[in-house]
């Protein structure tokens, strides 16, 4: 496992988001509920972006067909997507705002 910092938390104000790269992979953070959730920019439907979704309590909506997936879990919450999307582990260290990532 390895921490990469990926954002500052000042730039990710409460229900703000922010898409940062994590290597070559797009990655959406997001401010919800005074905690920080990072999920892979990718819906498992149809491999659309999510990031300009709209946020509802924990649940991103795909722009394209409206599959939801839960923030906190990546599972997909809203059919056309069945497929979890890729979450990952964040940790903030003063105002830097870490990712982990694996190298398989």
């Amino acid at each position: 496992m390895t921490l990469v910092k990926a954002a500052k938390l000042s730039g990710i104000p409460p229900g703000g988001r922010a898409i940062v790269l994590v290597g070559e992979t797009r990655v959406i953070l997001f401010n919800a509920a005074g905690k920080l959730y990072a999920v892979e920019d990718v819906c498992s439907h149809d491999e659309g972006s999510l990031d300009n979704g709209p946020l509802e309590d924990f649940e991103v909506e795909c722009p394209r067909h409206g599959a939801r997936f839960d923030i906190r879990t990546g599972e997909a919450t809203r059919m056309p997507a069945i497929a979890p999307i890729r979450t990952f582990p964040v940790k903030v260290e003063g105002d830097d705002v870490l990712i982990e990532t694996s190298h398989d």
